[in-house]
């Protein structure tokens, strides 16, 4: 158990035994505080008494930051792991209260105006909260991800019929051919428990019992963030659908979902024109999987060779989680559930 202390110094003396049961207010430990501390009266609950302790008294700023994450209560810093703030981030966060709080994090990834200052053939500009974040983990992640990247060809055809259809027929549940492909990933992932796999460490490998599936949300500035659908695996299509319909408007309002659990992303680029890409992955995430344009390419079948609608289907993994052949069954799963979509969507 966190015991959170209001104090930055050293535990000198720990007074209360293995099992007591003591009374609120009660004296169970004495610390030595650093000569900058303000210490604030003890409040009385009884006959306890405080332990002296002598400070110095020293000017508090209306809102500051702080420059030691030891100084961080331990719920805070919790919070900020599962937003996926590193700690050279979190130490620069500003509060306003006595300590900083999860309430301040949130704060900070609302972001706020940026302040420019200009120098001779320049202007600089502070970089966007959750720009700043979005760096921190993917510079966190260079140095822990073995990265490996396979990119399949997928047949599109089956997509296609499948919107065409439900155009056709007019109907007003017409989810699109991204969410079709996002659905396909999740039947996937309910197969191979690797993929809904993060490292615990160095030595443990966690394996979520349900599917979260990010999926890549882009934001006016060119910003970025994630939108994620929890226990995917347990949703009907129409269920599925209506969920990453919400969940990614809630990140269009700049509502950043990543969290531990996520383990695999998407990112959808098949408006701009992109083909081919190498996804990042962002620990502790273990794969990003890319969807580029439609093309028309080439069937190669026996004694015959025609043209299809084609999509290239990228998937960066990290290497420490899954290794080649695990990564091909898995992206190849994906390609069969795309190709046989109607199937899948049933």
């Amino acid at each position: 158990m966190d015991v959170e202390s209001p104090y930055e110094g050293t535990l000198v003396e720990w007074l209360a035994a293995v099992d007591d049961v003591v009374p609120i207010g009660f004296e169970v430990g004495r610390m030595r505080v650093s000569d900058d501390v303000e210490v604030a009266a003890a409040p009385s609950h009884g006959t306890a008494a405080p332990a002296p302790v002598t400070a110095k008294s020293s000017a508090t700023a209306p809102t500051k930051s702080s420059r030691d994450v030891r100084g961080i209560p331990p719920r805070t810093r919790a919070y900020a792991k599962e937003k996926g703030i590193a700690q050279d981030v979190l130490i620069t966060i500003p509060f306003s209260g006595s300590k900083l709080m999860p309430g301040d994090i949130d704060t900070f990834l609302t972001g706020g105006p940026a302040t420019v200052s200009t120098g001779q053939g320049f202007a600089e500009v502070a970089l966007p909260s959750k720009q700043r974040v979005l760096n921190s983990r993917m510079v966190r992640s260079n140095s822990l991800v073995v990265p490996g990247t396979i990119t399949v060809a997928t047949d599109w055809s089956a997509v296609e019929s499948e919107r065409a259809i439900a155009k056709q027929e007019m109907r007003s549940f017409q989810p699109s051919a991204f969410t079709m492909f996002a659905y396909a990933v999740v039947k996937a992932m309910a197969e191979f428990p690797t993929f809904r796999s993060a490292l615990a460490g160095d030595d443990k490998l966690r394996t979520y019992d349900h599917v979260s599936l990010g999926i890549a949300v882009s934001l006016p500035g060119d910003e970025l963030v994630t939108a994620v659908v929890d226990k995917a695996d347990t949703m009907n299509w129409q269920e599925f659908a209506s969920a990453s319909r919400a969940q990614i408007e809630l990140a269009r309002s700049g509502k950043d979902q990543a969290h531990a659990g996520v383990t695999v992303s998407l990112t959808n680029m098949q408006a701009f024109g992109l083909r081919d890409a190498v996804p990042v992955v962002v620990a502790p995430s273990m794969a990003t999987i890319f969807l580029g344009e439609v093309y028309n390419g080439l069937d190669a079948t026996p004694n015959m060779i025609r043209v299809k609608r084609y999509v290239n289907v990228s998937m960066t993994f990290d290497h420490r989680i899954a290794n080649g052949v695990g990564a091909s069954l898995f992206i190849n799963k994906v390609r069969e559930h795309v190709e046989s979509i109607r199937d899948v969507l049933v």
